[in-house]
């Protein structure tokens, strides 16, 4: 009996762990940790088009909120996590769609980023295909770390340059509407 009741609080906390949840085809997991900070799945969404499944984002906080400003705002760690779920997400479509969603996002006044902006499209150099994920971390005081599997592809400081980069998923015109409503948790 004291066996079965150890396997059953092992089980328990492995499961409780490895917590993820499904978004479409993709698995994401409920906690992350980036540089020593617990966040936490603030919510997830799909983003779609023409009824294909391209990507799945979520948003990562310490904090649950669902008010983007606030969220944009705040100088705390956060976190995108990008799961690329269909082959048609190409490197050159990604570049494509963060050019717009920074033009979208600072109403195209982006002459105070635009070293920036080269320097993180940059990080799509690689190829991208199906399965890859993207994790944009916004450190605190620091900037955004950009990692794509799990490798750091570098760092953009500024939080003017975080604000314009989450503002692409939760601006007033996002990439998708049911990312952005997702990511907030409130589909």
């Amino acid at each position: 009996m004291k066996k079965t009741v150890l396997i059953l609080i092992a089980l328990i906390s492995l499961s409780s762990a490895t917590a993820q949840i499904r978004v479409g085809k993709a698995i994401l997991p409920y906690e992350e940790n980036f540089g020593g900070v617990e966040l936490k799945l603030n919510g997830a969404g799909m983003r779609q088009v023409l009824w294909i499944d391209m990507y799945a984002g979520g948003l990562y906080l310490a904090k649950k909120s669902k008010n983007p400003k606030e969220i944009l705002d705040a100088n705390e760690t956060m976190a995108i996590k990008l799961n690329i779920v269909s082959g048609f997400v190409t490197q050159k479509k990604m570049i494509k769609a963060v050019q717009d969603g920074f033009i979208k996002a600072t109403f195209g006044n982006t002459k105070t980023l635009d070293e920036r902006i080269n320097k993180f499209i940059n990080f799509f150099s690689e190829p991208i295909v199906k399965n890859d994920i993207f994790d944009l971390v916004y450190v605190k005081d620091k900037g955004v770390v950009s990692y794509k599997n799990g490798k750091e592809l570098g760092v953009i400081e500024g939080r003017d340059f975080k604000y314009a980069l989450f503002k692409i998923w939760l601006g007033e015109q996002p990439a998708s509407e049911d990312v952005k409503n997702g990511m907030l948790g409130i589909q």
